[in-house]
């Protein structure tokens, strides 16, 4: 039996390796998987890969390919999501701002330097055409960090998955302005460099897990069990599976992948000369 590490973020994305799990057909391959949540997010897991804490990680797109282009040695496996994130442009419920348009110039609490809160606000910021140079970084460590900058009057703006801020909209804290469609599938599974040599039992276990994805939007009681899982209402999990795809099968899609590097070059996150196939498992 080969116990393999793997790791994501505390987010409802995670539930089909869960189904996995408890399908016993991880077992069937050989494999005992060791589940480890990362609060801090892509930057975390990233780091994790690196040193060797992980064997796999769920990572945002943006943030695999920035790392990975700028020196990291794990490389993306597969597409997790085939939909892309929907990320929610969060204030403090008393802030003045009260629209996208205001948010220029403000104080963006961000994870940490190369995760998706903060690539997503250098992507939403080009497509705005606003001056790139100018946006100012408060870095929080993670979801908690941001409502505790909030708090303190240390950070203006956060961009985190809409889904899992609802209950902070909700309930006062935060106030969200806006929304921001990631223009590429929101998640990859990315290898440890250890794995790289063969990587066919990565691919074996994430078929498994996307077989049990498949069947989660169909089955009547996925919601309600998400939903106590993570803390969400079943009505909001009920609309994050209507507009969630998960990946097919294993595989990647280089066209993307090369449009992804295009704007994480043109932010200056990535060296130019970059290709698709030098984010990828060989």
């Amino acid at each position: 039996m080969k116990t393999i590490k793997v790791g994501g973020v505390p987010e409802h994305f995670n539930w089909p390796w869960r189904l996995a799990v408890e399908s016993g057909r991880l077992l069937d391959l050989g494999v005992e998987l060791r589940w480890q949540d990362y609060p801090g997010g892509s930057g975390v897991l990233s780091q994790a890969l690196e040193v060797g804490e992980l064997d796999l990680a769920l990572l945002l797109t943006e943030a695999a390919a920035t790392a990975i282009a700028n020196g990291a040695r794990h490389r993306i496996v597969s597409w997790y999501t085939q939909s892309p994130l929907i990320w929610g442009i969060h204030v403090p419920s008393a802030s003045d701002l009260t629209s996208v348009n205001d948010i220029q110039g403000a104080r963006y609490a961000i994870s940490r330097h190369g995760s998706g809160s903060h690539l997503m606000c250098f992507a939403h910021a080009e497509q705005q055409a606003w001056d790139l140079s100018a946006l100012n970084f408060v870095v929080v460590g993670g979801l908690q960090g941001a409502v505790d900058a909030f708090r303190r009057g240390q950070a203006d703006v956060f961009f985190w998955e809409k889904y899992m801020t609802q209950p902070l909209v909700e309930s006062g804290e935060f106030r969200r302005v806006g929304e921001f469609v990631a223009p590429w599938p929101a998640f990859v599974l990315c290898a440890a460099e250890a794995q790289l040599a063969d990587p066919a039992l990565a691919i074996a276990v994430l078929g498994v897990v996307l077989s049990c994805a498949a069947g989660v939007a169909a089955a009547g009681e996925s919601a309600e069990q998400i939903a106590a899982q993570y803390g969400l209402a079943p009505a909001d999990v009920s609309a994050w599976l209507q507009t969630t795809r998960w990946a097919s099968a294993p595989g990647i899609d280089t066209e993307v992948l090369a449009r992804v590097l295009q704007v994480l070059e043109k932010v200056g996150l990535a060296p130019a000369g970059q290709t698709p196939e030098n984010l990828l498992v060989p």
